[in-house]
This record gives structure tokens, C-alpha cells and sequence, in this order.
């Protein structure tokens, strides 16, 4: 038998659930041998919009407070900026998830 009733699906709820890659976080630590001036320009040559100014508050922090968090952001770029901080010599902490 077949029937001239419509038959009718239930709504299906179509939504798009967006998740987001976690930042990670690059951090210097302080250490005995690395002058004030190398971490400055460090900093200013490899962290992309860093000021003088500010380079030399987190040089400041990191000889003060033992580390600073010197930039956050996606794990690839971390990841680079962390590996070119280390190859200047400066001693860094491994990346984390902020």
C-alpha cells in the first residue's frame, strides 16, 4: 500500500563547532652568561613587532623574575622563534601550551 502522506525528517541541527589550535609559549630563562644587551637584541631581531623599549622590559624581567614569556601564538611559529633564541645561545624553557 502506499501512502500519499508526506513523510517529514526531523531538523537536523547544522552547526559548525570551531575549535582553535592552541598558542604555545616561547620563554627565556635567565642564566650567568648572556649580557643584557645579546637578550635586547635578540628579541628585537627575531620576535616580529618587538620594540626596544619593550625587549629591554622582558630582558629586565627575565634577570629579575627568573624567565619571561617573550611571545605566544601558534605552535609553528613558536617553535621557530624558540629555535632561533636558542640558536643565539639564550636558555630557554621548553615550549608550553598557554
Amino acid at each position: 500500500m502506499i501512502s500519499n502522506a508526506a513523510t517529514s525528517t526531523p531538523d537536523r541541527l547544522t552547526s559548525t563547532v570551531r575549535k582553535t589550535y592552541p598558542n604555545f609559549k616561547v620563554i627565556v630563562l635567565n642564566d650567568d652568561f648572556n649580557t643584557f644587551q645579546h637578550v635586547s637584541d635578540c628579541l628585537i631581531k627575531y620576535i616580529p613587532g618587538m620594540t626596544g623599549d619593550r625587549a629591554w622590559e622582558l630582558t629586565n624581567q627575565v634577570h629579575f623574575d627568573g624567565l619571561a614569556v617573550v611571545w605566544v601564538g601558534p605552535q609553528e611559529q613558536a617553535e621557530l622563534y624558540h629555535q632561533q633564541l636558542r640558536r643565539e645561545g639564550l636558555t630557554m624553557a621548553p615550549l608550553e601550551k598557554a
